[in-house]
């Protein structure tokens, strides 16, 4: 499976932004997605995760109301609807894929994810 991030940016405060991911391979129905992000000398955080199924989303206490991820499996894509940014938001987003699990309880950790996009730079400032 590989991963193509795309959308980043730069925007200012209370902007909206859409991050998308394309995977490619014929198997992207029985992939759970999640995006993470990173800032320099942070962990690696969970932004927002759903399962292979769609029927469960979850997101990172930061971003609940304001981010929204989805997918699309006609089009191997996952994207992050990302509403009312602040500067805090500024990071690098990741994408990440891995096969099957629970179809209703997203993973949300990093290590349960097996393959990662490159990475898209969103930066928020006036």
């Amino acid at each position: 499976v590989q991963l193509q991030a795309s959308g980043g940016g730069l925007v200012q405060p209370g902007d909206s932004l859409t991050l998308s991911c394309k995977a490619s391979g014929p198997t992207f129905v029985t992939l759970a997605l999640a995006w993470f992000r990173q800032t320099q000398g942070k962990e690696r955080e969970l932004v927002a995760a759903i399962t292979w199924s769609g029927g469960g989303t979850d997101y990172g206490d930061s971003v609940k109301g304001r981010f929204t991820i989805s997918r699309d499996n006609a089009k191997n894509m996952v994207t992050l609807q990302m509403t009312n940014l602040t500067p805090e938001d500024t990071a690098v987003y990741y994408c990440a894929a891995a096969r099957g699990g629970s179809d209703y309880a997203p993973r949300k950790n990093a290590y349960e994810y097996d393959y990662w996009g490159q990475g898209t730079l969103v930066t928020v400032s006036s």
